[in-house]
């Protein structure tokens, strides 16, 4: 489907703030559209609210951590290369 590509393709040329922005964006139009729902149907509106926010956040910070800790390792084993080269100079 072309729409992925082209959403792969803005990704690649977006930073974090541009996700950040996004992320604002859809948020707003969340409680809009929550403003517009009956007040009899807000219960059955939170409820599915909360499994999408569950189902979309768990996934997405167990990717984040997985990435944190990945980083972390590189970082640990490009300082432990750095002084190694060192102590070869000297």
């Amino acid at each position: 489907m072309k729409l992925f590509t082209y959403a792969d393709q803005y990704l690649k040329q977006s930073s974090w703030k541009d996700l950040a922005l996004v992320k604002f964006c859809l948020c707003a139009m969340g409680v809009l559209i929550g403003l517009a729902v009956p007040r009899s149907r807000r219960r059955q509106f939170a409820f599915g609210a909360a499994v999408v926010f569950l189902t979309t956040y768990l996934p997405l910070m167990s990717k984040f951590a997985h990435v944190v800790v990945q980083t972390r390792r590189e970082e640990e084993l490009a300082a432990a290369e750095e002084t190694a080269d060192t102590a070869a100079e000297e």
